[in-house]
């Protein structure tokens, strides 16, 4: 049995928005060790809170403040923190109506085990020492035996209001190709590049993916293609990307290769960025030790006819 591929792989980027009134106002209000949430139209008090009331679509501002203090509704024990979670130690997720509200927030629970957690229990915030106006701002929820708060109005107004955040977001897998992609990568390794054919429409499909997207019949004829290609459409990248040895600006193409009815996508070397063009015919460019192409570079051929590539644009 030939041994599986696989792979880790890591998607990351930070995520940048800006805040309106409502958003603003509860994320700032974190900083300042005060939670917020909004009446909706029906008296209902979202925490955390929303622009837009979830029945009637209207925009609602009415600001309301809530107790630190609340109940969990339902829990998950979390034996194995990873990186960049609240807590470096085992802890519990839970969703904590918290007192005046009539929603639950999503957070964690700091607790010697899952033996002491449960639905029901009386919790409260555990502020950071240090706040900046993030959801951090609550450090965890902490087990709790006093009095039930109230809720009160709150005109949101805060000194140096937080008006924007940015985000990290980072998804860690392993990928395992399937019977079709991991030929596809052997043949990559042998500086071939190979695709199958579907039985129905007759498509060669590059990289491909075991059953045909078009009529969902089972794909298993190979089929050779390229190495040549053609430049489809094409963007230019003028951000650099962390951990990216490469300067910008730079190209990213789709390529059809010849013989595919599927364009993959390259990076465009060789040639200054602002002379790719559509119809550029291309090949690929390896690298010693590599086991797929480093990027594709110009024939000298001449420009293919749009008619040629119209439809896999």
């Amino acid at each position: 049995m030939p041994d599986v591929l696989s792979a880790p792989l890591v998607v990351e980027f930070p995520f940048t928005r800006s805040l309106g009134p409502v958003q603003s106002a509860f994320l700032t209000g974190l900083r300042e060790r005060t939670v917020l949430g909004v009446r909706t139209c029906d008296g209902k008090i979202l925490v955390p809170p929303v622009e837009y009331d979830p029945v009637t679509a209207e925009e609602i501002r009415d600001l309301v403040e809530v107790a630190a203090t609340g109940t969990v509704t339902t829990w998950a024990w979390n034996p194995h923190p990873r990186r960049d979670q609240p807590l470096d130690t085992p802890f519990a997720w839970v969703l904590v109506r918290l007192d005046g509200a009539d929603t639950a927030l999503l957070h964690v629970l700091d607790a010697p085990g899952p033996d002491a957690v449960r639905t029901g229990m009386r919790v409260r915030v555990r502020w950071a020492e240090s706040r900046t106006g993030a959801i951090t701002d609550i450090a965890c929820f902490e087990p709790y035996e006093g009095e039930p708060g109230r809720a009160a109005p709150h005109d949101g107004e805060f000194a140096d209001p937080v008006t924007g955040i940015v985000t990290p977001a980072r998804l860690d897998y392993t990928y395992s190709p399937g019977r079709a992609q991991s030929a596809y990568l052997e043949a990559l390794a042998g500086r071939r590049v190979v695709g199958e054919r579907c039985p129905s429409c007759r498509k060669v499909y590059v990289p491909p993916r075991g059953a045909c997207p078009t009529c969902g019949v089972a794909t298993t004829e190979r089929v050779e293609v390229g190495p040549r290609g053609t430049v489809t459409t094409f963007c230019v990248v003028n951000i650099k990307a962390k951990n990216l040895d490469m300067e910008v600006p730079y190209v990213y193409a789709h390529i059809a290769l010849d013989g595919a009815d599927l364009a993959l996508h390259a990076r465009i070397g060789g040639i200054p960025y602002d002379q790719v063009r559509m119809g550029l015919r291309v090949e690929p460019v390896w690298t010693e030790g590599s086991r797929h192409p480093d990027h594709y570079r110009p024939t000298g051929e001449p420009d293919a006819d749009y008619d040629a590539y119209k439809e896999l644009l």
